[in-house]
């Protein structure tokens, strides 16, 4: 793995001093929200352009079974995280810099990164990005109150908690840096948590009963809300018929399938059901466009079963691959390193 990533790494590289040099500005390394078991020293994660050409330096594609995701991200985007006001804070906080256009351009993202810092030493401010976070699941929660379908509940139960924990690091002053992945782990290891909340984050995931899950996400939130309450206050789905357009989804999105399929193996119902939250959404999103019906995964999660659990995420996954086969588009996938650097 590791020889296949440096590899990966110096062909990205190259293949930007020979071809897009004057149009990306940075190549970014960032490992954190990644398997421990798919570590590696050097690993590309995401460039930022220049100019609209690169657009053509982008790609996803599978090596041995492992989807790979080489994508643009624009300033804008970063410095989004640099105020605290995108989902993955991590991207920015914990990269690295593998290629630089420019003394210029790496010292902004440098700047970003310190930028991010300060925020995060700022508790005014942070309590006021974490209620943010707070009304868009109050929004979730309203909608989940009405939902009738077992999966969609269940998606948003895990929205829930997920997005309740980032409010919660934030008064923290701090973020996930492994994203979804362990948040209760991390939350014990914090000075300030709303009453019951690991407690209550642990009932939902673990719950079977839609209506009870309900009930445990009112009083996380409940108690939540609570919890801020104590801190000063601060001043139409579309039918498509390019099927290339979802390998390319399915070649980015195979890595959340090994995701569920590692916590399953592992037996850790907490980070397969977390995982699974977003796979569902994207499932359900992207078949729907598709004409892929058959996308429910999350109406089979039982905790005491993760190994029915995964063999229904796996016939999902073949759905998507049967329907991209089916429509005469081809996966861009290799065995190993040396076909695909043969290839490319």
């Amino acid at each position: 793995m590791n020889k296949t990533n440096r590899q990966l790494a110096d062909w990205v590289i190259n293949k930007i001093e020979s071809e897009y040099r004057s149009d990306v500005c940075l190549l970014l390394e960032h490992k954190t929200l990644k398997l421990d078991k798919d570590m590696a020293d050097t690993k590309f994660g995401f460039y930022i352009p220049a100019t609209n050409r690169a657009n053509g330096l982008a790609r996803t594609f599978i090596i041995d079974g492992i989807g790979y995701d080489l994508f643009p991200m624009s300033w804008e985007r970063v410095e989004n995280m640099a105020d605290v006001k995108s989902y993955n804070t991590t991207c920015l906080g914990d990269a690295n810099i593998l290629w630089a256009r420019s003394d210029e351009d790496r010292q902004r993202f440098i700047s970003l990164q310190a930028r991010l810092q300060a925020n995060l030493q700022n508790p005014q401010y942070m309590i006021e990005r974490a209620k943010k976070w707070l009304n868009t699941v109050a929004e979730i929660y309203q909608d989940t109150l009405f939902e009738e379908k077992l999966y969609k509940v269940r998606e948003n139960a895990g929205y829930i908690c997920d997005l309740l924990s980032i409010a919660v690091a934030f008064a923290n002053l701090r973020y996930f840096t492994h994203g979804q992945t362990n948040q209760l782990v991390e939350l014990a290891k914090m000075e300030r948590v709303p009453s019951d909340f690991i407690e209550l984050y642990r009932k939902i995931v673990i719950e079977s009963c839609p209506d009870k899950q309900k009930k445990h996400c009112f009083e996380l939130i409940k108690n939540t809300k609570e919890f801020f309450a104590t801190f000063e206050e601060p001043a139409s789905a579309n039918t498509f018929t390019d099927f290339s357009e979802l390998a390319s989804w399915y070649q980015e999105l195979c890595y959340t399938w090994r995701r569920v399929y590692h916590w399953c193996d592992k037996n850790d119902p907490i980070n397969a059901y977390i995982w699974c939250c977003m796979l569902q959404n994207e499932a359900k999103e992207w078949g729907t466009k598709f004409g892929i019906t058959d996308t429910d995964i999350l109406s089979h999660y039982d905790a005491s079963d993760l190994e029915s659990f995964r063999k229904r995420a796996e016939k999902v996954e073949l759905n998507f691959r049967h329907a991209i086969e089916e429509n005469g588009v081809k996966l861009d996938e290799y065995k190993n390193i040396e076909d695909f650097l043969s290839a490319n």
